[in-house]
């Protein structure tokens, strides 16, 4: 069966219409979205260009799905659309014969896609966070440039300039602000220049030629003044890593870590509140406690984070298969010839209803409140479910 003629017929002209697919999607996702918004975000070309094959990896759980669907839409509608199929079975052939090159298809992406989130993914997050780390400068001299202006609600300070020449910063205005988030100190001056500690995490603003003015309404001349601020968006910071930016491996090694942790502050609290049953009224060891408690639900919810993203990468692996197994029959059943048809009747409808499931299903086990396997699974539950059924009914007809 795998090595006959029809086998190696069919699987051929899925393998090219995947790999034209996957070229075309892939490419939209990255020049429309992502190059796109790191464009808006201030990166230069270079680091656009450095980072593209980066990010390519990262798109491809999304695009692998989608595209072996649309092939399998696009083949096998037009072996229908030509009366091939009409043919096979007058030939004696089961129909099973002619979609097993498409479940090979589907079983051979799925593992590549788990295989990409064992360790690539994750590797080339980490080389794409160093590529940034690397260009800090650059990245915030190219924003300056674009925006004229560093800011954020969670930034101590807020930077604007008239203009970016070289390195040189034109008229920049630069203001901090206190714990209370009151502006404090502002300083306007004739030209500045940036440098990066990524050691530290700072970044240390060298202005010259300019005027400063407190709150309490002093005012006063500098010649020559550098504000050590810390680095916008965490550029320095790579401690709280995401989970889907760690290894198959490291989020297991981690995993154990949060619940010796879990267990620590479970018996710290315990500990204490007998503590405080026997001192009813100390309020210092009531405020502990209410503490532990706070660190207890942060600990549990890393904890749960990395159990989503343990189920959420085999659940959207699977969704090769599960789209081969629907895109087959409905494309022999819909008889679609050419690409547009074959997207409109058989890809948009299962892609538009596979991808908001699985995003809101990842989303509601994130915040704990239903079963993970449940939520995470059940996109793939629902297409497997509907594609078994669909082939069955077309074995047997």
């Amino acid at each position: 069966m795998f090595g006959g003629i029809l086998f190696r017929m069919i699987f051929w002209e899925l393998v090219k219409v995947f790999g034209i697919a996957l070229f075309a999607i892939t490419g939209i996702l990255l020049m429309a979205g992502i190059v796109a918004e790191a464009t808006q975000q201030g990166l230069g070309p270079g680091q656009i260009l450095g980072a593209i094959p980066l990010l390519v990896p990262s798109t491809l759980p999304y695009t692998l799905p989608a595209t072996t669907l649309f092939a399998a839409c696009v083949v096998y509608g037009r072996l229908a659309a030509d009366n091939e199929i009409l043919a096979i079975k007058a030939a004696g052939v089961n129909l099973g014969a002619a979609v097993m090159p498409g479940i090979i298809l589907g079983l051979a992406m799925s593992f590549m896609t788990m295989g990409l989130y064992y360790r690539i993914i994750p590797y080339t997050h980490h080389l794409l966070r160093s590529l940034v780390f690397r260009d800090a400068e650059e990245l915030l001299y190219n924003r300056l440039k674009k925006q004229g202006m560093l800011a954020h609600s969670q930034l101590p300070y807020a930077m604007f300039v008239k203009g970016v020449q070289g390195r040189k910063l034109i008229n920049p205005t630069f203001k901090r602000r206190d714990a209370k988030g009151d502006v404090d100190v502002v300083a306007q001056a004739r030209e500045a220049h940036l440098r990066v500690n990524l050691a530290k995490g700072q970044m240390l603003i060298h202005m010259r030629h300019g005027v400063a003015s407190t709150d309490d309404g002093s005012r006063g001349y500098f010649e020559d003044r550098v504000f050590e601020v810390p680095l916008p968006m965490n550029l320095a910071q790579d401690t709280n890593r995401r989970a889907r930016d760690m290894t198959w491996q490291e989020i297991l090694a981690k995993r154990v870590e949060w619940l010796e942790a879990i267990d620590k502050s479970d018996e710290e609290i315990a500990t204490t509140q007998a503590k405080l049953e026997k001192t009813p009224a100390e309020p210092v060891l009531s405020q502990h406690v209410t503490n532990l408690k706070g660190r207890l639900k942060h600990e549990r919810q890393q904890l749960l984070f990395l159990d989503v993203e343990l189920q959420m990468r085999p659940a959207l692996s699977l969704g090769c298969l599960c789209f081969i197994l629907v895109g087959c029959p409905v494309g022999i059943w819909f008889s679609k010839g050419d690409y547009l048809s074959a997207f409109i009747t058989c890809f948009l409808p299962v892609a538009v209803s596979y991808y908001p499931l699985m995003l809101c299903g990842t989303g509601m086990a994130k915040e704990g409140k239903l079963d993970i396997v449940a939520m995470i699974w059940g996109a793939d539950i629902m297409l497997g479910s509907a594609g078994l059924i669909l082939l069955w009914r077309l074995t047997r007809n």
